[in-house]
């Protein structure tokens, strides 16, 4: 009788009845050990269900969340009893994002199972696995020391996500790529500019980000009066600034209502008035272009734009200097130096 059979209890328990060791050996062959390889299997399969399970559970909450107070529009945030429902969405890069993460933990989650249950199968076939671990362990520190690059993409690209730098479809600002995010990886992100060049970013080599589309924008317009009143340029920019928000096609993309702060600085051509207003992240370019366009009109229709362009004439002399020909020197004597 083999060894591994006298330290089995059913192959013990034949031999014990029978006497045989030819019966004791095979029933440890063709009982025992396909029974342990299929529970071997079983549990695998179940724990790799269990923890795919929690994955799903936790991916599915963490993409489900209630809109923040500062996100929410302004005319929702001024309403005394607004509606439950409306307040709940799924942001897409939210969801993007809790997909991509569950992938990649379901991936790593199947491998450490299954390459444990392997381990444990060939154990029950008999194999010697110390060498094999041996070989693997080398393999492995071979590969991390020839694939630093790659494991150093891999790690950023994981903690990207899990931190939630950017996603598809924001404006970011990556160091030598500034544009659009059009792909997302653990690996590389792809990144389109103004002048549709597509690049391709390493996550690893990626030292800060710039995210214009996170969160809520702010607009500041810096508009020179010159020297006229400030105080009258003041209230017409404001007036116009609020009209604007209160408008029902713009409502939903100020945050606060616009504010003009007043004289933010003095130059030579006069005094400088500065409008800001804290908008979504998305209404932003659309916002600035159109806050400017109604504070030029604001100051046109109330005439104060005339009075800037007159104030910058400053009185000339009629004939330049110099004109007659006669040239002076520094002591007021004509002729000057010769």
């Amino acid at each position: 009788m083999s060894e591994r059979c006298k330290t089995d209890t059913f192959c013990s328990w034949i031999y014990d009845e029978t006497k045989n060791q030819f019966l004791a050996n095979g029933g440890y062959v063709f009982i025992v050990k396909p029974l342990r390889i299929l529970a071997i299997v079983l549990v695998a399969m179940l724990i790799r269900w269990v923890l795919h399970r929690a994955i799903q559970r936790l991916t599915t909450s963490t993409s489900r969340a209630e809109m923040p107070a500062l996100l929410k529009p302004l005319r929702e945030r001024k309403d005394k009893q607004p509606d439950a429902t409306e307040n709940q969405f799924i942001p897409e890069r939210r969801r993007q994002r809790a997909e991509a993460i569950g992938s990649v933990l379901r991936s790593f989650v199947t491998a450490v199972v299954f390459t444990m249950a392997a381990l444990l199968v060939m154990g029950e076939l008999g194999f010697n696995l110390a060498p094999l671990l041996a070989s693997a362990g080398i393999v492995g520190v071979a590969l991390g020391f020839g694939a630093q690059s790659l494991v150093k993409d891999l790690i950023a690209g994981l903690f990207m996500l899990l931190e939630d730098q950017y996603g598809v479809g924001d404006s970011v600002d990556l160091g030598d790529a500034v544009g659009v995010v059009e792909t997302v990886g653990l690996r590389v992100t792809t990144v389109r500019d103004m002048r549709g060049v597509l690049w391709y970013i390493r996550n690893g080599e990626v030292i800060r980000v710039g995210n214009k589309s996170q969160g809520w924008a702010m607009v500041v317009i810096d508009i020179p009066i010159g020297f006229v009143n400030s105080e009258e340029a003041t209230a017409v920019l404001r007036e116009a600034a609020l009209a604007l928000a209160d408008e029902p096609e713009h409502a939903t993309e100020f945050l606060e209502p616009p504010d003009v702060v007043g004289v933010e600085q003095m130059t030579v051509d006069g005094a400088v008035i500065r409008t800001i207003a804290k908008t979504t992240a998305d209404g932003q370019p659309m916002v600035q272009r159109e806050l400017r366009r109604r504070l030029t009109e604001a100051l046109e229709s109330s005439g104060i734009a005339e009075r800037i362009a007159v104030s910058r004439m400053l009185p000339r002399s009629a004939v330049p200097p110099f004109a007659s020909g006669t040239a002076t020197d520094s002591s007021g004597t004509p002729g000057g130096p010769t």
